[in-house]
């Protein structure tokens, strides 16, 4: 039965029964309702994934409407309660927003949810016409029974509906009858992003908020040895002085106040056991540990033998991806309310309930009395996969009274992150006649699902470290894949956007460059050959070819270069234009991006996701290492980590192949396509084969030409 919702509200979904209203958080309320429908007809959709530029409310929204046949010029959005047993992520297994999941994972669930909606406002007006639910149908809010052309709206049938049991198979709809799926229409979250009205986890400001800044330890398991809280204290605006083990914070009236009384500050850190990490340490621990032999991810034939002493000409390299930060452009914040009540949290998070389990840990108050308020996220990456910043702000606030935002300077952002880890990649394959017969792929780095999901990582194996690697799309008869876990001593690793084929791509689409130039074959043509078990891969490429001007001369120093790949459920082929002056500096000039991402919600936001994929993706190919001296980052704002600015971006083209398979993912493409892209490029352009990222001017003015 559906339940009927507060406030003249009535509240449809998928499981019954359905409780009370968007706010509930009783994770032991049957309260899982992902449709609300006001009595004058208006809707609101309830969205289980967090807006984080992505375009996910506006992508899921469409598809719960679509199903729902809904006026969508009434409909609207709202966030979902934390709750991970109702909202819980289908393909992730926990309430968590990431790895390109969020339309692979609700598009089935979100249309079920719309059509047994719809189906109970059929009933209802069935019921009151007398009327058999086949002889109606539905239209933008409307139930409609044709021979009469009697009609009424969905505000007017939510009532009664909501007492209805939905069909446990409801009908959905054939993709040529939908009215909103696959049309480019405007984003639900832009007018209140151009007008302001948009609350980020920044923007919060509860009743009597102070606002606070803090330096946490610049080492990795360093303490405060000593600090005079005097000079802060003495500037105006500033509260109060917080000082733990690992961290001191300063709390004003205004983030100015607490910002400068933070500068004020000398203190003096006892650095720890970190003190002499660098990145030399870093590299050398990884190569070292490159040379052993891995945990087996794939290995199908007999790879070992057939490298050995199979036909052809055997080749090795090795390719290295450095450690990256996430630089969101809304810098990390949490506000926390510690009351005797309860405590109460207001922040942009991409995983709600380790949020909230965070805090309750942090603060020793039952989970049921932590309430968290989600907000829109300015830019996630992956950094908001982790609840750390949640745990920092809980621990000051537990010493100030009232409710207190703490706000990380740019500074501390970059260098308290959880960097994408260092990848250590080496390669070999034997090829014979322009066929690569052997292939061996070892990657070494950090296992991320070790530390974050432990259930995950097995036999020594993290599925992320491997993804597209296990499963590239190249059709090889002897391949090997095996991952080596070497965690990088002196600082936190985390998810960062394109996740493990960020670096498997780069990997395997640079060697295969090689190997085909190598060949002396046409790198498309190359991979082509290669691709025959990958007929959606070879579709994508084939029209890169045509629509990037591939066979088309180009002038002296200047290359394109090519990479595919089939992650994430999309099949993207990515060709970038490049010149490379005498000096060894690069300059971008064009980018054309050919993608099937099966059926497309929105094209507009597919376009628009692969477009700002691909800039994040060249900024961190150009520019983007974190580096470390005596266990401190190096690296602190845009100055010395850069990202691509507005005059340095080229014209990116994306094509969109229309199709009929499920929807893929989307927002992390762009970043994985675009590196070793830009390298093939720097290669057809100079001759050089960079097997380091990022893009040096140095390396590619002395390299050696291969």
């Amino acid at each position: 039965m559906l339940g009927a919702a507060a406030s003249g509200a009535f509240l449809l979904g998928f499981h019954a029964p359905l409780g009370r209203s968007v706010q509930a958080q009783d994770a032991d309320s049957a309260f899982n309702a992902f449709i609300r429908i006001d009595r004058d007809g208006a809707v609101t959709l309830i969205i289980p994934q967090v807006e984080m530029g992505q375009g996910i409310y506006t992508a899921l929204a469409m598809v719960l409407a679509e199903e729902l046949d809904a006026d969508w010029s009434r409909v609207s959005v709202a966030h979902a309660p934390e709750n991970g047993r109702l909202y819980g992520n289908p393909l992730l297994g926990e309430q968590i927003t990431g790895g390109s999941s969020s339309v692979r994972a609700f598009w089935t669930p979100m249309r079920q949810a719309g059509a047994r909606a719809r189906a109970c406002l059929v009933k209802a007006a069935a019921e009151r016409w007398g009327a058999p639910p086949q002889a109606l149908r539905t239209e933008a809010g409307v139930v409609i029974h044709p021979a009469s052309g009697r009609r009424l709206t969905y505000g007017a049938l939510a009532a009664h509906a909501a007492t209805l049991s939905p069909p446990s198979a409801p009908s959905v709809k054939s993709p040529r009858d939908f009215r909103l799926i696959g049309k480019p229409l405007r984003r639900l979250d832009t007018p209140t992003k151009t007008d302001g009205k948009a609350r980020y986890g920044i923007d919060a400001l509860p009743e009597g908020v102070k606002f606070a800044t803090l330096r946490i330890s610049p080492v990795l398991g360093g303490r405060v040895a000593r600090v005079d809280p005097a000079p802060a204290l003495a500037t105006p605006g500033v509260r109060q002085v917080v000082v733990l083990e690992d961290v001191v914070a300063v709390v004003g009236d205004h983030m100015w106040a607490a910002k400068r009384g933070l500068d004020a500050l000398d203190i003096v850190w006892d650095d720890g056991p970190n003190a002499r990490v660098d990145t030399d340490l870093i590299w050398r621990r990884l190569r070292e540990a490159s040379r052993r032999t891995g945990a087996i991810a794939r290995d199908d034939g007999d790879a070992e033998t057939a490298l050995a002493k199979g036909p052809g000409r055997a080749f090795t390299a090795e390719y290295e991806m450095p450690l990256l930060a996430h630089t969101c452009m809304e810098p990390l914040n949490c506000t926390v309310d510690v009351r005797a009540d309860g405590v109460e949290v207001w922040i942009g998070t991409q995983v709600m309930t380790r949020v909230r389990a965070i805090v309750a840990e942090t603060t020793s108050v039952p989970i049921e009395k932590v309430k968290i308020n989600q907000h829109l996220i300015g830019g996630g990456f992956g950094r908001r996969l982790e609840a750390d910043m949640a745990g920092w702000a809980a621990r000051i606030a537990m010493q100030v009274k009232g409710p207190v935002k703490v706000v990380w300077t740019r500074e501390e952002d970059v260098r308290q992150d959880y960097y994408r880890p260092a990848y250590h990649d080496i390669l070999w394959a034997r090829v014979r006649k322009g066929r690569i017969t052997a292939w061996k792929h070892r990657v070494t780095g950090s296992a991320i699902a070790a530390r974050y999901a432990p259930v995950a990582y097995k036999a020594g194996i993290d599925p992320d470290g491997v993804d597209s690697a296990r499963d590239m799309p190249y059709n090889i008869a002897d391949a090997r894949v095996e991952f080596v876990r070497e965690e990088p001593p002196g600082i936190h690793t985390g998810w960062w956007r394109g996740v493990g084929p960020n670096n498997n791509v780069f990997a395997i689409e640079s060697f295969i460059e090689e190997l085909a130039r190598r060949a002396r074959q046409d790198p498309i043509a190359f991979r082509l050959a290669h691709l025959d078990r990958a007929p959606r891969l070879r579709s994508a490429l084939a029209l890169a070819r045509e629509k990037s001007g591939w066979d088309q001369p180009l002038p002296a120093r200047c290359g394109r270069g090519v990479a595919v790949q089939g992650a994430f459920g999309s099949f993207i082929a990515t060709v970038v234009e490049v010149a490379v002056d005498d000096h060894g500096e690069v300059r971008l000039r064009r980018v054309t991006s050919c993608v099937d991402a099966g059926v497309v919600i929105n094209p507009n936001s597919v376009i628009a996701q692969l477009q700002g994929g691909l800039i994040y993706g060249l900024s961190a190919g150009l520019y983007g290492e974190i580096t470390l001296k005596d266990g401190r980052v190096q690296q602190s704002n845009f100055h010395d980590y850069r990202a691509l600015r507005i005059d340095q971006t080229p014209p990116i083209e994306v094509h969109l192949i229309p199709s009929g398979e499920a929807p893929g993912g989307i927002g992390e493409t762009g970043t994985t396509a675009s590196v070793a892209a830009l390298r093939n490029a720097v290669y057809a352009a100079t001759g050089v084969a960079l097997r380091q990222m990022p893009v040096k001017a140095k390396a590619i003015a002395k390299g050696v030409r291969l």
